[in-house]
């Protein structure tokens, strides 16, 4: 079925929450994305962050592919080894304790905002269950993770909302700890703030945050939906702020490109969260986690440093294209700012025409290249890049 086929079928029967892109994606191998009349497409989105290995990586495949072969489904009433052996890899590779399989970003967050309430509750007894957020966050969009995002564009039509969540702005500490009252069961943050822009959080905030956490005995988590598996160039942002939170969150670039979310949790969570706490008839299942054992596997401290060159090639190039004011982010996951009269939008449009598919996050690009990205994509890519730039003007775009 060609490309004007396709569209038309999705715009009958599809319920459009998204603003798509007037291109279909037929197939893919590593970075390029093919259409159905032979399209050609170099892709720094990696599905908003979740083909961390590329498209239809072989081994990642053949993985999937065997174990889909063997058994596609059990439930969470029954054991099976992919599962097990990727939640040794997960808390043998970040130090936490336990983790729980969910099947997105949003329900890894749930299941976060879940768990630190019933620590405190377990420890303190009703009415301590608030949840402190950053303005400009994102966390999903269930009501509950809507209602933990801090940013007040999401947070409408769709009320009421749940109670038991406040925001401060991001790098004010004193702001923070006149929040935290009696009622305080967490804090709970993104390292750097993807949907808000690409921002990353200062080094000194957040190890205040750690500290007034310690304090207090709050739940500190950290949700690394888009900033873990290797997106920043260390397998969690964690690492690079030298924090050791309570509760991690990841899904996206887990799964190599199916769903999954996880919930790792420290020993002191996990202690509260028995049969019955939480649930997902999906969660663990084996053919997803058969994916994700080939992604971690694949994610050694060589292939990391890989990500981390390729990540300063690539700001290194950004920096010096026309109308560019700064770039903001961690490893491969970048922002780019541009001179007033630009329009990110604008440039996506471009991009796309010449064979180049980017992402926006707010008036800023965003670039999330699968992890194996090469030198040679990123100069391809960087070359588009300038054509676009160097063609618009500023007065006009």
């Amino acid at each position: 079925m060609d490309s004007e086929k396709v569209i038309a079928r999705d715009n009958d029967y599809v319920l459009h929450t998204y603003n798509r892109n007037p291109i279909v994606i037929e197939k893919g191998h590593g970075l390029h994305a093919y259409g159905p009349e032979g399209q050609s497409y170099l892709d720094f989105t990696s599905g908003i962050g979740v083909n961390s290995l590329g498209y239809c990586d072989l081994n990642w495949a053949e993985a999937v592919s065997k174990q889909a072969h063997k058994l596609q489904h059990t439930s969470n009433l029954y054991y099976t080894s992919p599962c097990s052996k990727l939640a040794k890899r997960l808390c043998r590779r970040t130090g936490m304790s336990k983790v729980f399989f969910g099947n997105s970003g949003a329900e890894a967050n749930e299941g976060a905002i879940k768990a630190a309430r019933k620590y405190s509750f377990d420890h303190y007894g009703e009415g301590r269950d608030q949840i402190i957020t950053l303005v400009n966050s994102f966390h999903g969009r269930t009501i509950a993770t809507l209602t933990a995002t801090g940013q007040d564009t999401f947070h409408h039509y769709f009320g009421p909302f749940n109670e038991g969540f406040l925001y401060t702005p991001a790098g004010d500490i004193e702001a923070l700890t006149k929040l935290v009252d009696k009622h305080t069961c967490a804090v709970m943050l993104e390292l750097v703030q993807g949907e808000g822009g690409v921002v990353p959080l200062d080094q000194e905030f957040v190890q205040a945050v750690r500290a007034l956490c310690d304090e207090k005995d709050l739940v500190l988590i950290v949700d690394e939906v888009q900033t873990g598996v290797g997106r920043t160039g260390t397998f969690l942002a964690c690492e690079q702020f030298n924090l050791r939170p309570d509760i991690v969150t990841l899904a996206k670039g887990l799964g190599g490109g199916l769903p999954i979310g996880a919930v790792l949790v420290s020993e002191k969570v996990a202690a509260g969260m028995g049969p019955g706490s939480h649930g997902s008839t999906f969660g663990g299942n084996p053919v997803v986690c058969a994916g994700a054992n080939v992604v971690l596997e694949r994610l050694d401290e060589s292939f990391l440093a890989g990500v981390r060159e390729h990540a300063a090639q690539l700001r290194a190039g950004l920096e010096r294209l026309p109308h560019v004011k700064g770039v903001t982010g961690l490893g491969l996951m970048l922002g780019i700012q541009f001179e007033d009269g630009i329009n990110a939008a604008d440039v996506l449009a471009a991009c796309r025409e010449r064979g180049l598919l980017v992402l926006t996050a707010k008036t800023r690009l965003r670039l999330l290249p699968p992890l194996v990205v090469t030198a040679h994509d990123i100069e391809r890519a960087l070359v588009i890049l300038d054509e676009v730039l160097c063609g618009l003007d500023p007065v006009q775009s």
